[in-house]
């Protein structure tokens, strides 16, 4: 009979959508070092077009299907995880070398298991337009507490069920969560995690932080995410 399969310590939770470009080296950096802690990699596949999901596959992480959407994608991998805690991170975003021992760090620490964790904001840019973005939003994330999900979030799964896991929303999932968790209980990790910079080279650095901040604003307002993804696209 075969020994059964010890449950991770970590679920890294990965929603994705034809995210080819990027992934391969998302789930590469997430191997090593393994001794830190046992830890699976739950890619949650919105219906990619291309080849995402058997990349994913070849580099040992285990695909499921959700229905397309991040909020519904990430909501999907944390039901199927397995692990005692949870580490949300988005298919273009790579945490850089370092960050298993900072998350095994706050792991460890028990004051931590009503807590949620999130990295600073790096991108893959050296533009002095990218650095600047880039502190606007770690300022944002140490004064307000209001980390986007591109810095990833780490939580236990016993802190996730109990303030409600993400909600199956077309946009601002992550702001909805974070808004729950409360800003006593936000920790920004001193390890950047670096996101991918094309659509900020694509749309603008300064237009595309604008239309963000405009968005976030219309959400505490009130308006509804379905009418908010209409104005994003």
């Amino acid at each position: 009979m075969s020994e059964p399969t010890a449950r991770p310590t970590l679920s890294i939770v990965i929603p994705a959508l034809d995210a080819v470009p990027s992934i391969a080296a998302v789930l590469d950096a997430l191997q090593a070092p393994r001794e830190a802690f046992s830890r699976e990699i739950v890619v949650v596949d919105g219906g990619s077009k291309d080849a995402t999901a058997s990349l994913a596959r070849e580099r040992g992480a285990r695909v499921i299907c959700g229905p397309r959407g991040r909020g519904s994608q990430l909501r999907a991998g944390a039901q199927a995880a397995a692990g005692a805690w949870f580490l949300f991170l988005h298919a273009d975003t790579i945490p850089d070398p370092g960050w298993a021992a900072i998350l095994e760090a706050f792991i460890a620490a028990p004051e931590n298991r009503c807590r949620a964790a999130a990295f600073r904001l790096a991108f893959d840019d050296a533009a002095p337009q990218a650095r600047r973005v880039a502190r606007l939003a770690n300022w944002r994330s140490e004064t307000l507490k209001l980390p986007y999900g591109d810095q990833g979030l780490l939580m236990s799964r016993e802190f996730y069920e109990a303030v409600g896991g993400y909600e199956p929303m077309p946009l601002m999932e992550d702001v909805d969560l974070v808004r729950r968790i409360g800003r006593d209980r936000i920790v920004i990790l001193p390890v950047d995690a670096r996101t991918s910079s094309a659509r900020y080279r694509r749309d603008g650095w300064i237009w595309r932080p604008i239309r963000n901040l405009s968005l976030l604003l219309l959400f505490f307002l009130g308006v509804p995410p379905t009418m908010l993804q209409r104005l994003y696209r």
